[in-house]
């Protein structure tokens, strides 16, 4: 990690998430009485849940409308979903003002072209290693997985790093296990 980019990361308050391609493969499976289904990574839950102990703030944005989102963000207790904006901004501006944030507080995840607006505002834009090439030359920073395989995740741990926050975030998760796991 060069220096620009800690430094750039020891800023960051929020991360927003696409969902299909970062949280997900991009694929979409759909059945035959047309019940559409979504893999997500475990690792990305429980880098949903060390950014939540560690005190950032985890919002999705998604293009596509999907129900496996929803279903996905309340397991994760996430609050903040956009689900079915192909034009991201008016989100990303609606979060920035509801959390009183700077542009340089704001990490982006993201894969496609519908992103790269929103990749151009936020302070951090990362991509996930298997996005559209237009968008990783976009990124400050490219996953080393791909989207659907713990990218987010990747990028918590980076940003968590950066802040010094890893270490101490790591322990809380730890003592939340044993005393949710002990009754």
């Amino acid at each position: 990690m060069n220096d620009r980019l800690k430094q750039k990361l020891k800023n960051v308050k929020l991360i927003i998430s696409d969902v299909d391609g970062v949280l997900t493969d991009g694929s979409i499976y759909i059945g035959a009485n047309g019940e559409e289904m979504k893999r997500f990574s475990v690792e990305d839950g429980a880098g949903v849940a060390l950014a939540k102990v560690a005190g950032l703030k985890i919002a999705l944005l998604s293009g596509r409308y999907s129900s496996a989102t929803d279903i996905r963000a309340k397991e994760l207790k996430i609050e903040d979903v956009y689900n079915g904006m192909l034009n991201k901004i008016p989100a990303y501006e609606e979060l920035k003002q509801k959390y009183n944030l700077e542009d340089s507080e704001i990490a982006y995840i993201g894969d496609g072209l519908i992103d790269l607006p929103v990749m151009e505002k936020s302070g951090v834009p990362i991509s996930v290693r298997n996005a559209y090439s237009p968008v990783k030359k976009a990124a400050m920073y490219v996953t080393d997985k791909n989207g659907g395989s713990g990218a987010l995740r990747e990028a918590v741990d980076l940003i968590l790093k950066a802040k010094g926050l890893y270490e101490e975030a790591i322990k809380r998760m730890r003592k939340k296990i044993i005393r949710t796991s002990s009754g």
